[in-house]
């Protein structure tokens, strides 16, 4: 071949070798550990620009570039890097996490090995109400001293579980079928390796405060600890553009266009128009693209003039 190609080498991120295989610790009994990377921030320079050579020579034009890519949903250079994770995880925040179902997977298997003898346990003052705008959620917590009963009864039943599925074990039930009263506080564990791409978009869902807390605490040591060591400008663009951003409809603009030029009466009149505004009884009923497009306004200093 005529062709002449340079000498490549593996990219390594010093920041990210420093912490392979130190887990880090999550909930009771839980934790993550990096196992194994491919690329970095050079990687989707190169990626996008279609390149042999290491990118642009300047810092400052590889931030720019990545920002670029973020900002316009520009996505497949970010899958040109993946990372491999090992985590311990209650069953039931890992029945969410498999969700996303762009990962590969590996879970430790109860059919072949005996289950891990450990749960998720909660704090007396950590026992969450079930939130009324937001029936997927919580709102608040429960009286400690109701939590301390409830704590309790948690142990007992996570000693009695495990009594039990103990002695199916030594009576020679199957492992398959001794585990199944086994609670879903139970730990598993799983190698799950993912392009970055898919992880910033399993990131942008699991951080948010809406999330459920268990695997929040799980994504946000992923993105804080390990992302932001692995790729810190891609890093740093998705805090902007997707954690700290916010996305506005064409109503919201609207809206909010009318609030700047001090305008109530239209953004009121603009808000029935849109649906956002109903009343029942001479009361606002309950529309949750209103209270989220109050949220944005109370962050970007405004008032919703539907309630003066």
């Amino acid at each position: 071949m005529s062709e002449q190609f340079e000498q490549l080498e593996r990219p390594v991120v010093k920041e990210l070798d420093d912490i392979l295989g130190k887990p880090f610790h999550v909930l009771n009994d839980g934790f993550i550990r990096v196992i194994d990377y491919m690329g970095n921030d050079s990687s989707i320079v190169q990626a996008a620009r279609v390149s042999y050579g290491r990118g642009t020579k300047k810092r400052h034009q590889d931030r720019g570039l990545i920002r670029y890519l973020m900002r316009h949903d520009h996505t497949t250079p970010f899958e040109m890097c993946e990372i491999k994770l090992h985590v311990r995880v209650p069953m039931d925040a890992w029945r969410q996490w498999i969700r996303h179902r762009t990962a590969n997977v590996n879970e430790y298997s109860t059919r072949y090995s005996v289950a891990i003898d450990a749960t998720q346990t909660t704090e007396p003052q950590a026992w969450r109400l079930q939130g009324t705008i937001n029936v997927q959620g919580s709102e608040g917590v429960l009286d400690k001293e109701k939590g301390k009963e409830l704590t309790r009864k948690e142990r007992e039943l996570h000693d009695l579980s495990r009594r039990i599925y103990n002695e199916r074990i030594e009576l020679g039930v199957a492992r398959e079928q001794a585990r199944k009263d086994l609670p879903l506080c139970t730990y598993t564990e799983a190698y799950w390796k993912i392009d970055l791409h898919n992880l910033l978009r399993f990131l942008r869902l699991r951080m948010d405060e809406h999330a459920q807390y268990e695997i929040r605490s799980y994504a946000k040591i992923i993105g804080e600890e390990i992302v932001s060591r692995w790729v810190p400008l891609t890093w740093e663009a998705f805090t902007d553009y997707r954690l700290k951003g916010q996305y506005l409809s064409f109503h919201d603009k609207e809206i909010i266009k009318a609030l700047i030029a001090g305008d109530k009466e239209k953004a009121v009149q603009l808000a029935e128009q849109f649906g956002f505004i109903k009343y029942k009884e001479g009361k606002l009923t309950m529309n949750i693209e209103r209270l989220e497009l109050e949220d944005k306004l109370k962050e970007l200093g405004l008032n919703a003039p539907w309630h003066e």
